[in-house]
C-alpha cells in the first residue's frame, strides 16, 4: 500500500500547481513554433533528451547520483512510457490535424481520467461526489473560455482527437504509478531526470528509424525557439515541480493543472500582449474555480455543519 498524501491541499500545494500550469500552458505554443519545421518524433527526442541532460548535469554538479537497481529503472520506463514517449508523440500527432483549441479542451480531460484511474488503483484517492461534479466543472470552463469554435471541429479529424485522449489517459495513468517513487525514497528530481532519460530511450530508436533527424533540413528560428521553450521551462523545470507535487498532493489533485493551463495562457496575453479578456473568458474562469473549489472540498465541509445548524435551530 502507498503513502498516504494530502486529500485536501495545502497553500504551498496550490502554488505550485499555478506554476506548473504557468510552464506547461507555453508547451503548445512552443510545440506550434517547431512543428513549422520538425517532425514530431524528432520533436519529442529533443524536448525529453536535452531536458534529462540538464537535470542530470544539475545533479552533478550538486554531488548526486541516480538510483540503481532494476525495479526503480523499470518504473522509470513504465512511467516515462505514459508520462512522456505516448501522449507527447500523440499531441505532436494531433496538432498537425486539430486546433489548438480543441486540443485544450481534450486536454482538460486528464482530471477525469486522473479521478477514475486512482479511485481504482489507490486506496486514498477514491473518487467523490465533490471530485466528479468539480471535474464536469472544469471541463465545462475550459470549453467555455476555449469558444464554440472548437468544439464545432468535435466532428471532423476523428483520429487527431482520439490521438488527445490516448494522451490524456496516459497522463492519468503516469500520475497515479507516480505516486511509488515517494514509497522507495526517491527524490522528485531524481524521479524527473530517470524518467526523462528512459523516455528519451525509448524515443530514440523511433526518431532515428522514421525521421532520419541528421538529414533533416535546418530548422527555422522558430522553431530552435521553440524546441528552446519547450524544454527548459515546460519540460526541464515542469516535471521536477509535477513529481513534487504528486509526492505531496497525490495524483488527482496534480491533474488539475489542465484545468488552469487555459486560464494561465489567456492571463498571459491579457498581461503581456494587451489582448482583450472576453465574457466566455470571465464565465469559464469562474466555471474552473467551482470547480476546484468542489473538489478540494473545504469550503463545503464548512458550509455543512453550519447549515445543519441553522435547521436543527
Amino acid at each position: 500500500m502507498s503513502t498516504a498524501i494530502n486529500r485536501r491541499m495545502t497553500a504551498s500545494d496550490w502554488s505550485t500547481l499555478g506554476t506548473l500550469s504557468l510552464l506547461w500552458g507555453g508547451s503548445f505554443f512552443f510545440l506550434h513554433l517547431a512543428l513549422e519545421s520538425l517532425p514530431p518524433f524528432t520533436i519529442v527526442l529533443g524536448r525529453v533528451g536535452f531536458a534529462a541532460l540538464l537535470l542530470y548535469a544539475f545533479m552533478r554538479i550538486k554531488g548526486l547520483h541516480l538510483p540503481t537497481g532494476r525495479t526503480v529503472w523499470v518504473s522509470f520506463f513504465i512511467v516515462a512510457f505514459f508520462a512522456n514517449a505516448l501522449p507527447f508523440v500523440m499531441f505532436a500527432y494531433a496538432q498537425q490535424t486539430i486546433s489548438s483549441g480543441l486540443a485544450s479542451i481534450l486536454n482538460a480531460t486528464t482530471p477525469l481520467w486522473g479521478v477514475i484511474v486512482a479511485h481504482f488503483f489507490t486506496d486514498d484517492e477514491r473518487a467523490t461526489p465533490g471530485k466528479i461534479a468539480g471535474v464536469v466543472l472544469g471541463i465545462t470552463g475550459v470549453a467555455t473560455m476555449t469558444g464554440g469554435d472548437a468544439l464545432a471541429g468535435l466532428g471532423d479529424n476523428v483520429l487527431g482527437q482520439i490521438a488527445c485522449l490516448v494522451a490524456t489517459l496516459a497522463y492519468a495513468i503516469a500520475g497515479v504509478y507516480s505516486r511509488r517513487f515517494k514509497d522507495m525514497g526517491i527524490t522528485p528530481l531524481s524521479v524527473a531526470t530517470g524518467q526523462l532519460l528512459a523516455a528519451a530511450i525509448l524515443v530514440l530508436p523511433v526518431a532515428l528509424i522514421f525521421e532520419h533527424p541528421w538529414a533533416l533540413p535546418m530548422p527555422s528560428m522558430n522553431a530552435i525557439l521553440g524546441m528552446i521553450g519547450i524544454i527548459i521551462p515546460s519540460t526541464t523545470f515542469a516535471y521536477v515541480l509535477f513529481f513534487r507535487l504528486i509526492e505531496s498532493a497525490g495524483a488527482s489533485n496534480t491533474l488539475l493543472v489542465t484545468f488552469l493551463i487555459p486560464v494561465t495562457a489567456i492571463l498571459l496575453g491579457v498581461f503581456a500582449l494587451g489582448e482583450v479578456i472576453e465574457t466566455k473568458h470571465v464565465i469559464g474562469m469562474v466555471l474552473i474555480a467551482l470547480g476546484l473549489i468542489a473538489i478540494d472540498g473545504r469550503l463545503f465541509s464548512r458550509l455543512r455543519p453550519a447549515t445543519s445548524q441553522a435547521r436543527s435551530g
